[in-house]
């Protein structure tokens, strides 16, 4: 399970999807400007939603 953490303050969010009850994991999306946008997606479902922020700004995802 993919564990999304704050750079700023620390806080560490995991998260499962509510359809399929699975860990999500980390994941790209890359947009048509060529863009990438960092992701969570379940790999049953193939859900997908924007990772979680705190304290403004995208949490980081070591995997």
């Amino acid at each position: 399970m993919a564990t999304y953490t704050c750079d700023s303050c620390g806080m560490a969010v995991n998260a499962t999807c509510a359809k399929c009850d699975v860990p999500l994991e980390n994941g790209t999306l890359t947009l048509d400007s060529g863009d990438e946008v960092q992701i969570s997606f379940c790999p049953s479902c193939e859900g997908k939603i924007k990772s979680p922020q705190c304290c403004g700004a995208d949490m980081s995802c070591t995997l």
